[in-house]
Parts: structure tokens; C-alpha cells; sequence
């Protein structure tokens, strides 16, 4: 038996890359598949996106879109984050790859995104030059999209006035957010990643937008036992029981991306809320229980109700982080792929 089980559902991918499109009205999407696609599988991810319909996919490295154009010889791939070397650049070029770019020097061979800063201060150039043959795209990226849309507001009026003379180009500004909520940012494409994967940018439930959460991750109770009044579980006694307790322990910890500071979140045991107690463990949690729980009691960690929005408000985290930092190597977890 696995310690726990990861499975990515398509079908979710799918229905939520529509939710997407029906929200830009006629603009493309670019999918965001960064990071494996959020920790859910970038090949995968992609294939399903791509026959939805996705005009581009997005990654932050130039190694990330080798792996994807080796799967998909004729998707467009844009890749965001600098390239890190020479080396890095004729690979990009060889392999047809388009680059965003926000320096002085424009590498020659290759279609470039130039990226305006409109405000959020990471990569991109303060004024936006006269386009050069080499330029086929002009983005910029929100800062506040998700929680300060006067900011966001401000962000679209400056990246539309600077773009405005290259309307030819194709512009692009919108994330997640600003692709449900905010409709004067999606000129004519917006790069969505989070939604794609049923996660909330705003980090309330998903199916506020529509969204359907598409990773389930879960376990099993690897022991259950009693706590007599003052007996503790985990580190540093952080639960003692007041009363005679049952507990369950469950074979999943930080080593396997359930944080340290998730004590006090929710899962479900047999299918009912259940409190995670005392201090989660490199390879181990404990679950506080209503009364006796056979071994081998299903654990749902995340997905089926219990949403990684809930457990990021307890960490004080997103829901990013959380399934990014998911520990998918198959000597930990088993991770199973379905469509449905």
C-alpha cells in the first residue's frame, strides 16, 4: 500500500479550461503550466488544454518548454522567466521557442514577448521601445488582479496606452483573476494557470467562478490508539488530551508537502471533518477522532470538499503554494491520472 495516493482528474482540467474561455469572450487562452502545471503533470496538463483549444503554453523555463516540445512539436510555447544562458538562448531558438524579453538586447532568431513593468516591480522594462521585426507579442503582468482591482485598474490603462500603437501585436495582460472579474484586461489573450487547476485566485471556494478543484490527494490511518487525559501526540506535546481522546495517525508529513503549519486544518476521515492535532511530523500527522476508527480508514487530504484554499488560510499560505510544494515522487506517493 502507498502512503498516500495522488490523482489528477482531466475531465476537471477540461471543464474549467471552458469556464476560462467563456469568461474571455473571444480572447485566447494561454495556459500556464509552469512548475509541472501546479504540481499536476505539464504533459498531461497540456495535451488537455491544447485540445480545448489553448492558443499558447506557458512556462517559466527554458528547460520546462524542451520537455513540452518534445510532446508537442507544433504548440506555441512562451516561455517567461529569463533565459539563463547563451546556451539556454540557441536552445530556445533551435527548438522554436518564443521568450519574453525585458532588456536592451533582443537575441536574434527568435519571436520575443517584449514585457512592460506596469506596476509590479519583477521583470520588465520601464518604457516600452518601438518593436522590432523580432517581436511578435507585448505583455505586462498584475500585480492586484486578486485583491486591489483599483491597482489592477490602473495597471490596464497604463499597458494600454503604452500598447495602443501596436495593437497589430499580440498583447496580453491577464492572469487568473483578471481573466473572471476583470474584463478590460484581456485584450487579446490572457495567461491562466491557477483556475485551469479548479484553485481560486481569489482563495475562496473555487465554485464561486465556476472552478472545480482537479487533485485529490489521499491516505489512510496507519494507527489509531486512545490518549488517557495528559498523555500528548507528536512533538513538543502540543496536543494533550483533557479527556480520554482517540487519534488517528496518518503516514503523511512535511517530506511529503503536508506543512508543518497545517496543525489545526481539516480532513476527512471515513468521510467526516476531522481535526489535525499536535505537530505534523517530517513522515506523519495526527487526526483527532469521535471515537474508535478501523486501520486503514480512508484519509481525503485535499479534494473531495476539503479545499486547499481551507488549508492555506490555516498555514497562512495560498493554495499555490500548497500544491506546488506536493511531493509527488512515487517512492512516497502513488499518482494516478484520470479523465472523468
Amino acid at each position: 500500500m502507498h502512503r498516500s495516493e495522488l490523482t489528477v482528474d482531466l475531465g476537471a482540467v477540461r471543464r474549467n479550461a471552458r469556464t476560462l474561455l467563456r469568461a474571455l469572450d473571444g480572447a485566447q487562452l494561454w495556459a500556464v503550466v509552469k512548475a509541472n502545471a501546479y504540481g499536476h503533470g505539464a504533459v498531461d496538463v497540456a495535451a488537455v488544454v491544447i485540445d480545448e483549444g489553448a492558443g499558447a503554453l506557458c512556462v517559466a523555463t527554458v528547460p520546462e518548454a524542451l520537455e513540452l516540445r518534445f510532446e508537442f512539436p507544433l504548440a506555441r510555447i512562451l516561455v517567461m522567466g529569463p533565459a539563463s544562458s547563451s546556451r539556454e538562448v540557441a536552445e530556445a531558438r533551435e527548438a522554436k521557442l518564443e521568450l519574453a524579453v525585458w532588456q536592451d538586447e533582443i537575441p536574434e532568431g527568435l519571436r520575443v514577448h517584449l514585457k512592460l513593468d506596469t506596476g509590479m516591480g519583477r521583470w520588465g522594462l520601464s518604457e516600452l521601445p518601438t518593436p522590432g521585426a523580432e517581436v511578435v507579442g507585448l505583455m505586462s503582468h498584475l500585480a492586484t488582479a486578486d485583491s486591489d482591482p483599483a491597482f489592477a485598474d490602473r495597471q490596464i490603462e497604463l499597458f494600454r496606452r503604452a500598447t495602443e500603437p501596436y495593437s497589430d501585436l499580440m498583447r496580453h495582460l491577464a492572469n487568473s483573476a483578471a481573466a473572471l472579474r476583470l474584463p478590460a484586461s484581456r485584450f487579446d489573450a490572457a495567461r491562466c494557470g491557477v483556475a485551469l487547476y479548479g484553485l481560486s485566485p481569489f482563495e475562496e471556494d473555487p465554485s464561486a467562478d465556476g472552478l472545480e478543484p482537479a487533485l485529490t490527494w489521499r491516505s489512510y490511518l496507519a494507527q489509531v490508539k486512545r490518549l488517557e487525559p495528559g498523555e500528548s501526540a507528536g512533538y513538543g506535546r502540543r496536543f494533550v488530551a483533557e479527556a480520554p481522546t482517540w487519534v488517528g495517525i496518518v503516514p503523511v508529513g512535511y517530506a511529503d508537502g503536508f506543512r508543518r503549519d497545517l496543525t489545526g486544518t481539516e480532513v476527512r476521515v471515513s468521510g467526516e471533518t476531522r481535526r489535525v492535532v499536535g505537530t505534523v511530523s517530517m513522515d506523519a500527522f495526527a487526526v483527532e477522532l469521535d471515537g474508535e476508527e478501523p486501520v486503514g480508514a480512508p484519509v481525503t487530504i485535499l479534494g473531495q470538499g476539503v479545499l486547499a484554499e481551507a488549508h492555506a488560510r490555516v498555514a497562512g499560505t495560498i493554495n499555490y503554494e500548497l500544491v506546488c510544494g506536493i511531493n509527488a515522487d512515487p517512492r512516497r506517493a502513488r499518482r494516478v491520472v484520470v479523465d472523468a
